[in-house]
């Protein structure tokens, strides 16, 4: 299928680059099948479902992923950027490098101090380059593992936020709060699940009132979610894996959901290709626990998931050939123009969508 099908105009006046507060005032634009759009907020969430329907949201927590370092180099030393997108094992993590061409197999990097630093290793972190792949790609081997890694990157690294975000302003300590979600757990995320963004306490107990349960899974979002897609057919893009679990138990609890006619909710894309990762042909979820680089484009018919809560997303991006693949193409090119013309805010600071997925004939 052409990219350039999903391609559309976006002025920068419609990119958010600060969330709307309280988080649950944000707007949300309703898509159902066949039907026009309907102008609601978040907060009305509980009001557009129906008791017995289940919410499925990604608990997964940003860590200060980007990381500026120097290439140490016999006599030569070169300022690097790494963003980290996929935890390889204790020790090791996959990540882009900016400028990937400064780097080779072999290559020892320093992050919090200059490579002439004699300072003690408390306050720096050093990594060794072990695969070098295209696209900027590297694979580091830390010197520290596990929590002892954890807390340096915790210490020396940086939120990432996204590309259009980060280019207009700094990052600052509000943003610690903002780009995470009220109910993040586990850490391991380079980007946040947005669609969660919106949620509050005072929402999860409105929801629990109307009978409509919330259960958790974990997906740590990588980097790759914000690269663009640069093949001109999508049989042609290679996805990033990402690492996701979902217990036993919740897997229990939503085909129960599901065996009495409720509805399986997304919270955000993440949530939606974790769930079809793990869903059966009949339409039920098993537990599931690995890599997922599942590319969802239309055509693919859904097994699990029935309704999509998400954000507005990028030109060209796989988020918007999936909303596109659960919603209809020419269904979501209009709800986009409408979004754009009714002053919606995009992307990760930006308002939702709740989409009722659309039936293939």
């Amino acid at each position: 299928m052409r990219v350039d099908l999903f391609d559309f105009e976006l002025p920068e006046s419609s990119i958010a680059l600060r969330p709307t507060e309280p988080r649950d005032a944000a707007r949300m634009l309703v898509v159902r099948p066949d039907s026009g759009f309907e102008d609601r907020i978040v907060r009305d969430l509980p009001d557009l479902l129906t008791a017995g329907d289940v919410l499925v949201l990604n608990d997964t927590k940003v860590i200060p992923s980007r990381l500026y370092g120097v290439r140490v180099r016999e006599e030569t030393a070169a300022r690097v950027e790494i963003m980290l997108h996929k935890r390889e094992s204790a020790d090791r993590w996959r990540a882009f490098a900016r400028p990937a061409k400064k780097l080779a197999i072999g290559d020892r990097i320093r992050f919090g101090e200059s490579a002439e630093s004699t300072a003690c290793e408390l306050v720096r972190l050093d990594a060794e380059v072990i695969e070098k792949e295209e696209g900027g790609e590297v694979v580091l081997r830390f010197a520290f593992s596990g929590p002892f890694l954890e807390e340096a990157i915790a210490r020396l690294g940086e939120l990432p936020l996204p590309p259009y975000i980060a280019g207009k302003r700094t990052t600052d300590d509000k943003d610690l709060v903002d780009y995470q979600t009220v109910y993040a757990q586990d850490e391991g995320a380079v980007a946040a699940p947005t669609a969660g963004l919106h949620f509050t306490d005072d929402l999860f107990r409105r929801l629990e009132e109307r009978g409509i349960a919330c259960h958790f899974v974990t997906l740590h979002v990588g980097a790759g979610t914000f690269l663009p897609v640069k093949a001109e057919d999508t049989a042609d893009h290679r996805m990033h894996a990402e690492w996701g679990s979902i217990s036993a138990g919740t897997a229990q609890a939503i085909n129960d959901a599901k065996a009495r006619g409720g509805r399986v909710v997304a919270v955000g894309t993440t949530s939606l290709r974790l769930l079809e990762s793990a869903a059966r042909d009949d339409g039920t979820v098993t537990a599931f626990s690995g890599d997922t680089a599942i590319f969802i484009t239309p055509g693919y018919r859904f097994k699990a998931v029935d309704v999509l809560m998400t954000n507005f997303h990028l030109p060209r991006s796989t988020l918007f050939m999936l909303v596109s693949a659960f919603a209809g193409v020419e269904q979501m090119r209009a709800a986009y123009t409408h979004a754009i013309d009714s002053g919606y805010r995009f992307y990760s600071y930006g308002d939702g969508s709740l989409l009722f997925r659309a039936e293939i004939r």
